[in-house]
């Protein structure tokens, strides 16, 4: 009951409009608090037409919704109406890719809850990528937070695997910034950065192919990740993620 009262009238950004946990979150929230304010949700697209399209077609049309729509008959589309808007975006930009000046400031002056589900959840990704999405998301979303006045929380959703392949108990620990799984020093973020544009770089220098780039970013990933400690670039990055926002 006490998480129900605090979500009645509470204005919401969901980033990852589109993902696994963000479609049930905002299904849960929408079916038992219907006296949410607003329920923003961030996804990618050029315009607001595209990600109106988005939005039925990969959230609201999803079979997920049918004990919703039953429970709101008739009411549904203008339920949804009223409760969901989508925001044109991309956490991996700096003030989360919105480019509507005025769906900016609305934002910005209206939010109270921010959950931050945008990710790359593939263990074998593009490190640029990953390192774009996965860590400089988290605090360009962090950066986007402190912005807003009205803010109750902010909750990043990480995952249990940064914590490696270790067996035995595991204990929930924050990562501070450097720290590493291997015990190796040096681990710097804007480093890791630098390497990566260098990389590319050098690769347009050598005019590779598409798919050559593809290739060689995600063999950079997995090579950086183990460089440090950890199985796959995937959680290696979200680790990195955890990092930023602690320091920040």
């Amino acid at each position: 009951s006490s998480i129900l009262e605090f979500l009645e009238n509470k204005a919401i950004l969901v980033t990852g409009g589109t993902g696994f946990l963000a479609k049930i979150f905002v299904e849960k929230v929408l079916r038992t608090q219907p006296n949410v304010k607003k329920l923003y949700l961030l996804l990618r697209a050029p315009d607001n037409h595209s990600a109106s399209l988005r939005l039925q077609k990969e959230v609201i049309g999803k079979e997920l919704f049918i004990v919703l729509k039953q429970k709101m008959g008739g009411n549904f589309d203008s339920f949804i109406s009223k409760k969901v808007m989508v925001v044109p975006g991309d956490v991996t930009h700096k003030d989360l890719g919105i480019n509507e000046p005025s769906l900016k400031d609305e934002l910005l002056t209206n939010i109270d809850v921010i959950v931050n589900l945008a990710a790359t959840t593939k263990f074998i990704e593009r490190y640029d990528a990953a390192l774009y999405l996965n860590t400089f998301g988290a605090k360009h979303v962090l950066d986007f937070a402190k912005r807003c006045p009205s803010l109750k929380v902010m909750v990043q959703v990480s995952t249990a695997y940064v914590s490696g392949e270790k067996a035995g108990l595991i204990k929930e620990e924050p990562y501070y910034m450097g720290h590493t799984l291997n015990g190796r020093t040096g681990l710097d973020i804007k480093v890791e950065k630098k390497l990566i544009e260098a990389k590319l770089q050098e690769l347009q220098d050598k005019e590779g192919t598409e798919e050559n780039v593809k290739v060689t970013m995600k063999d950079m990933g997995m090579e950086r990740a183990r460089h440090w400690g950890w199985p796959n670039v995937y959680v290696f990055t979200k680790a990195l993620g955890e990092m930023v926002l602690i320091q920040e």
